[in-house]
């Protein structure tokens, strides 16, 4: 593996760092949170296979060895679809801008 390369928990794909969501166990406090703190981390693609067998199978909770709160989930189910809106938008914003010059 490449520097700064990271491997999901769902699917084992390896991919540079920024490709994937991160989610992390911060120590001591042991909360979940996602994309920032310091201490033991699982990283997802940003995928919504990869995010459905993280949930279905409770990937998250044993890579982080500890309980994962659903709120976590939906905030990236909300990533997800948030990204897919942008993504369906962003060929329009630059056809449209092409008919503008």
């Amino acid at each position: 593996m490449q520097p700064n390369c990271r491997r999901c928990i769902s699917c084992r794909t390896a991919g540079p760092k920024v490709a994937f969501w991160r989610v992390v166990r911060v120590y001591p406090s042991q909360a979940i949170q996602l994309d920032e703190g310091m201490g033991r981390s699982a990283y997802l693609c940003r995928t919504s296979d990869c995010l459905q067998a993280a949930q279905k199978k409770n990937r998250l909770q044993r890579s982080l060895r500890s309980p994962v709160p659903p709120g976590i989930y939906d905030v990236l189910w909300e990533r997800l679809h948030t990204q897919a809106a942008l993504a369906a938008n962003l060929p329009n914003a630059l056809s449209n801008e092409d008919t503008t010059r």
